[in-house]
């Protein structure tokens, strides 16, 4: 298992855990943690087999604020547009790579997402809230635009056109009862159960045949872009290719001996 200088990392029953660890800056964001986040997905895209979930998580009751104003954007002033432009490439990489990979990604958001931060979690299959989270986007209020790191293209899919607009554009604070209403969080629960919550969810996930979720999650991103023909020919090609694995092979096997069945993703 690789080390993570930039971030707390572990993996425990198929399950990888990620903990932005920066509790006395609100876990915000560096050059060094957006760089490892976009090449942690995309190595774990090719662990299918040895890790089935990816949760992002803060410590110390944040999730997290976004890009740290002293580390990234005291720096960012004093560079050129070809080094700016890089480095936003790179925070978008970040969530390309989180929707890209086959595993569902759960963000288990405590307290503030904020900006860049708040982008990571729209970038999770699911979301957790504590009863204390937040969500604010943040962009327009710091002089930059209200897009960054492929929000536009999350957020209307999440929420809607119309209530993306308002939060892009005006940058206000959502608490967690109005984000479970807008559909931006999955559920809402109290502090103290928000990782008995996530531990819930994974045992659910766990039980789904892994290349099936994988297939879901690789629908959901392409069919937006699609016309309703397109979409419904490439789900019946992906049904057809599902329904040759050993997975499906195996439900059936389980449904005739009335046990729950065991799926390997194969």
């Amino acid at each position: 298992m690789r080390a993570w200088a930039h971030f707390g990392y572990e993996e425990v029953d198929g399950v990888a855990y990620v903990t932005l660890d920066r509790p006395e800056r609100l876990n915000a964001l560096t050059f060094e943690v957006y760089g490892d986040l976009r090449d942690l997905a995309s190595s774990l895209a090719t662990e299918g087999d040895r890790i089935r979930t990816l949760v992002l998580r803060g410590a110390g009751g944040t999730f997290c604020s976004g890009g740290d104003v002293d580390d990234i954007i005291g720096e960012l002033v004093e560079r050129d547009v070809r080094d700016v432009y890089e480095f936003a490439r790179m925070t978008g990489a970040c969530v390309r790579n989180l929707r890209d990979m086959p595993q569902v990604v759960i963000a288990a958001v405590d307290g503030q997402a904020a900006g860049a931060g708040a982008v990571l979690a729209c970038a999770a299959d699911i979301r957790l809230l504590s009863e204390q989270a937040t969500f604010q986007f943040l962009f327009t209020k710091v002089g930059l635009s209200g897009g960054d790191m492929g929000i536009t293209w999350l957020l209307p899919r999440i929420v809607g056109l119309g209530r993306a607009t308002e939060l892009l554009m005006l940058g206000e604070k959502v608490d967690a009862e109005t984000a479970l209403r807008a559909g931006l969080a999955t559920r809402v629960v109290p502090a103290e159960a928000l990782d008995g919550a996530v531990a819930e969810y994974v045992t659910r996930l766990h039980r789904l045949t892994p290349w099936g979720l994988a297939m879901t999650k690789e629908m959901l991103n392409r069919a937006a872009s699609m016309d309703y023909s397109s979409a419904v020919e490439m789900e019946a090609w992906t049904q057809t290719l599902l329904m040759g694995s050993a997975d499906f092979r195996e439900f059936r096997a389980a449904f005739a001996e009335r046990r729950h069945p065991v799926f390997h993703g194969r």
